[in-house]
């Protein structure tokens, strides 16, 4: 009897992504040490992947590191070109989420990207006041995350309607929908929806 065929070990559930530090030989940009001196505290880590520097920031010095780095002339990021966020549900003791923010700097022409790692209900504060053009960036966040962002102006959904469960970006939001039904068989889904209309039209 052929022996039975070995399984492959299950791959470890991913916590996190992989922030790999810069090469012990890599010069430090002028506006990353500018900022590591200029406010204390506000570089937890610093990664270099494919030449883009990333600087992980506590998120209790998000608005006075990036106040920094929009007003230092060493630094001058006055354009937040995009502002995203990832989540991963297992990474329970750093927090849930990545919220990241994408600076570009129009008198110098460098890029950083900050990174702020929160809890699921941890409140962040909004950095609309340093670069207004995260307003709807932030909404966005909100509407498929859930990422409470304090001191926003308006933070109300922006995709979804205003009574819409739950969050759809986030990695535990069922396929099926909104959460209050969950169907395996797609057939009994379209049914539902079917009696809805018919419902509806009567």
């Amino acid at each position: 009897m052929a022996d039975a065929p070995e399984h492959a070990p299950k791959a470890a559930v991913a916590t996190g992504p992989v922030e790999p530090p810069p090469p012990v030989d890599a010069a430090i940009p002028a506006f990353i040490t500018s900022l590591q001196n200029g406010v204390s505290g506000s570089v937890a880590q610093l990664s270099l992947y494919l030449g883009d520097w990333t600087v992980i920031v506590p998120a209790s010095h998000l608005i006075e590191a990036a106040t920094y780095l929009r007003d230092s002339a060493d630094c001058a990021f006055d354009y937040l070109s995009d502002l995203t966020a990832t989540d991963w549900p297992p990474r329970v003791a750093e927090g849930r989420f990545d919220v990241i923010y994408m600076l570009y700097s129009t008198e110098h022409r460098h890029r950083v990207r900050l990174k702020v790692k929160i809890a699921e209900d941890q409140p962040l504060a909004s950095v609309t006041g340093v670069w207004p053009a995260a307003n709807w960036l932030e909404r966005e966040v909100f509407d498929m995350f859930g990422v409470n962002f304090s001191g926003h102006p308006d933070r109300r959904r922006i995709l979804m309607p205003e009574d819409w469960q739950g969050y759809p970006q986030r990695k535990d939001y069922p396929l099926e929908g909104p959460g209050e039904l969950l169907m395996e068989n797609p057939l009994d889904w379209l049914k539902l929806r079917q009696a809805r209309e018919e419902s509806d039209i009567e």
